[in-house]
């Protein structure tokens, strides 16, 4: 609530009371979104330090300052030598101004994404802004100097009446309130309260505002808060008569644990993250899982065939026949150009793809739950360790579970959304569906990786990982071949052409259907489509 009127509305008078009569003596700033107001009135000095920055706007009371011999740059020079007359909070906003005896003001506006300072030497002068990029800001005008004064008690009261006026509409509170104040109102049961407790709920927080007993300093949902209303886990408890004090002591406090904040955040959103990522992996491959284990094997079927080949006629489209294993009747369909042999033989080598890729997803269940089970220990030791409550301590921990941040453009470690295999040392990517060809050739692939698809037909991408100053050999290219036929509507074809080039050469068209390229240079072998559960080393 450093920003919030509430705490403006008692911060404006106090200044007043400190400032009156200062004079401006240097106006600079030596760091991004920093200005720097210094003020003497002969015998002492007043520093003024605005934070105007999107993440964290706020107005320090720093009681020394030391400006930095290089990278300082006077700013606002017509405010030099102004003198202070009062200082005042804008009704019901998050705007501070301040009043200079020649007509002059100084606005901070302290909206969260959009803080800035304007700077006019008469009411309808041209406004000078701090962030020049808020033009908007220009049209701001500054209150009379009269208006935003400090309340009197009967200001005080009409204030009130209209919070009570705002409040008996439906659903309606004072926008002033903001989040902290609503979030003590829900302590004390406004949710569920009838509108006349509402009302009187209301009017009690309000009161308590406008003449807060303490400001606290307080943490909740992982930010150092300075709050009027005893809310969160409380840092420190401060007078609430002189809110100069209290945010001299915020600011250093909020400033200092703001990087322990901001890493703790990102990284439980990490842990969070690798919890939802593999729970979610472990249940699609147990959904999978169990349709496979309750559906019909092909192993199943081609034993029905093999025992009742002697009555299959040639030629035939379907048979049925008696299943010994469940001894209910049971169709099966054939391919009338294909012999039954070769139909149940081709069944026995998917019966053995499926025993294959049922023990891989046990594995990857296995594997991801205890990746799931591990991020949240991690997340159970981040809320009992008092040492990661200091940023030291939560950066060494980080460095000891390997969860330290990626940097920007590298690519995360883990389990890769495409088929792998390996061939001499070399790694072999296939893509899963057309989205997935695109994300492994437009997102994963290498300028220098090779890439590879089965010509003038549907098909996986295909790519073989590059390594520096090492020539693909040809066998894995080969390999990499008779893969991108298997995956692609040739699977079956004696021969398959594919064609063959550095990824450099393949771009997608604007507008172009999900897996659709362009080659521009490319080169073609022929190679016998392999299933890869035929060969050795695949996984």
């Amino acid at each position: 609530m450093h920003t919030n009127y509430y705490f403006l509305r008692q911060l404006a008078p106090a200044l007043t009371e400190r400032l009156r009569g200062y004079c401006v003596a240097v106006c600079f700033t030596q760091e991004k979104d920093e200005l720097v107001i210094g003020l003497t009135n002969g015998a002492q000095q007043f520093w003024l330090k605005a934070q105007l920055g999107a993440t964290f706007p706020a107005l320090a009371l720093p009681e020394t300052f030391q400006r930095a011999r290089s990278n300082s740059v006077d700013l606002f020079p017509d405010m030099l030598g102004e003198q202070v007359e009062s200082v005042a909070a804008w009704p019901q906003d998050r705007v501070l101004q301040v009043n200079f005896r020649s007509g002059a003001r100084l606005v901070f506006k302290l909206y969260g994404p959009r803080p800035n300072a304007i700077f006019r030497t008469a009411p309808d002068a041209p406004a000078q802004l701090f962030q020049q990029k808020l033009l908007a800001d220009a049209n701001l005008r500054p209150q009379p100097a009269a208006q935003p004064g400090p309340s009197t008690e009967s200001d005080q009261s009409e204030e009130s009446d209209k919070s009570v006026v705002q409040l008996t509409a439906p659903g309606k509170l004072p926008p002033t309130l903001a989040d902290l104040p609503l979030r003590y109102l829900r302590t004390q049961g406004y949710d569920v309260a009838p509108p006349e407790t509402k009302t009187r709920l209301v009017n009690q927080v309000l009161a308590q505002l406008e003449k807060p007993a303490h400001y606290y300093l307080i943490q909740l949902e992982g930010r150092t808060r300075l709050s009027l209303l005893p809310l969160g886990d409380m840092l420190e408890t401060l007078p609430g008569d002189d809110p100069v004090a209290a945010l001299r002591r915020f600011v250093p406090m909020a400033l200092g644990r703001r990087a322990l904040e901001m890493e703790t955040k990102q990284l439980r959103q990490l842990l969070e993250r690798r919890v939802d990522e593999a729970g979610t992996a472990a249940a699609h491959a147990r959904k999978r899982l169990h349709a496979l284990a309750h559906e019909a094997g092909y192993r199943h079927t081609a034993d029905l065939i093999m025992a009742h080949l002697h009555e299959i006629p040639a030629r035939a489209e379907q048979i049925e026949v008696l299943d010994f294993y469940t001894n209910q009747p049971k169709v099966i369909k054939l391919k009338p150009n294909e012999k039954p042999q070769l139909t149940a033989e081709n069944l026995y080598r998917k019966g053995k793809n499926q025993q294959i890729e049922e023990r891989q997803l046990t594995e990857r269940i296995a594997r991801r739950e205890a990746e799931a089970f591990t991020a949240l220990e991690r997340l159970e030791e981040m809320d009992s360790q008092p040492a990661l409550a200091e940023l030291r301590g939560l950066r060494a921990w980080r460095k000891l579970h390997g969860l330290d941040p990626v940097a920007p453009g590298a690519k995360v470690p883990g389990e890769l959304p495409f088929k792998v295999f390996e061939d001499r040392g070399f790694t072999i990517l296939v893509g899963r569906s057309a989205e997935n060809n695109d994300l492994l050739t437009q997102k994963y692939a290498h300028k220098d990786d090779l890439w590879l698809h089965a010509k003038d037909v549907a098909g996986s991408h295909v790519v073989i990982r590059h390594k520096a100053g090492q020539t693909i050999p040809e066998p894995v290219v080969e390999h990499a071949a008779m893969l991108a036929g298997w995956y692609s509507k040739r699977q079956h074809d004696t021969l398959c052409p594919v064609t063959v080039t550095p990824k450099k050469f393949v771009r997608k068209p604007r507008g172009a259907r999900p897996g659709q390229v362009l080659v521009e240079r490319e080169r073609v072998i022929l190679v016998k489509p392999g299933n890869p559960f035929d060969r050795d080393g695949d996984k």
